[in-house]
C-alpha cells in the first residue's frame, strides 16, 4: 500500500512540480554550474542506489556525511534551498523508481561505517530508504549513528499509514532541521 502512495505522490509531485523543478535547475547552473548533485547511499537490503538532489554545495566539496562538511562549502541559494527542503525535491525520481519511499531511515552513506553496522544490526535495511521520518522530524540527524539507526528501528516497527502522513506533513511544514554542517 505504502509503495502505491509512494508512486502516485512521486509522480504526481514530479508533473506538478515540474516548473519549480526547472526553475530551480536553472538558478543553481547560475549558482554552481552543477545544479543536480548524484551520490552513490546505501539503500535497502544494503544494496548501492544513485540518490539525486540539488547542489547545495561548491563542486569542489569533499563526498562526506553533511556533518562532517564545512558551512563555508555551502552557497547562498544551497543555504535557501537546504533551509526550504528544496533540495530533496529531485529525490521524488527516486522514489519513482523504487529506491527510496517517502518516508523511511535516510539513506547514509558506504563509509559511514559506524551507522551502517548500527543500522544493520537493528534490521533497518530491510525497507527502502526514504526523504523523511522520524528521525528527521526529531532532528536526529547522522552525526549521532547510533540514536539515528535506534530511532530508524523504532519508526520501522511501528510505522502505520498514519504515521506515514504525519511525517510528510510535518516535514513540509517544516519540522526538523536536517543534518548539521559544521
Amino acid at each position: 500500500m505504502i509503495r502505491l502512495f509512494d508512486f502516485v505522490f512521486s509522480l504526481v509531485g514530479l508533473v506538478v512540480g515540474f516548473p519549480v523543478l526547472l526553475v530551480l535547475t536553472l538558478i543553481g547552473l547560475f549558482d554552481t554550474g552543477s545544479p543536480i548533485f548524484r551520490q552513490v547511499r546505501v539503500g535497502r537490503h544494503q544494496k548501492p542506489f544513485t540518490l539525486v538532489k540539488f547542489r547545495t554545495m561548491k563542486v569542489d566539496t569533499a563526498s562526506v556525511a553533511t556533518h562532517l562538511a564545512s558551512s563555508a562549502s555551502i552557497t547562498r541559494f544551497g543555504l535557501f534551498l537546504r533551509k526550504t527542503k528544496l533540495d530533496e525535491l529531485p529525490q521524488l525520481w527516486n522514489v519513482l523508481k523504487g529506491d527510496m519511499s517517502l518516508v523511511g531511515p535516510r539513506p547514509g552513506l558506504f563509509n559511514q561505517e559506524e551507522l551502517t553496522e548500527e543500522r544493520a544490526r537493528r534490521g533497518v535495511f530491510d525497507v527502502r530508504p526514504g526523504i523523511t521520518g522520524l528521525s528527521q522530524v526529531s532532528e536526529i540527524d547522522m552525526s549521532t549513528p547510533a540514536l539515528l539507526a535506534e530511532t530508524d528501528q523504532k519508526m520501522i516497527k511501528s510505522l502505520t499509514l498514519a504515521d506515514y502522513f504525519k511525517y510528510i506533513v510535518m516535514t513540509v511544514a517544516g519540522k526538523g532541521a536536517g543534518d548539521r554542517v559544521r
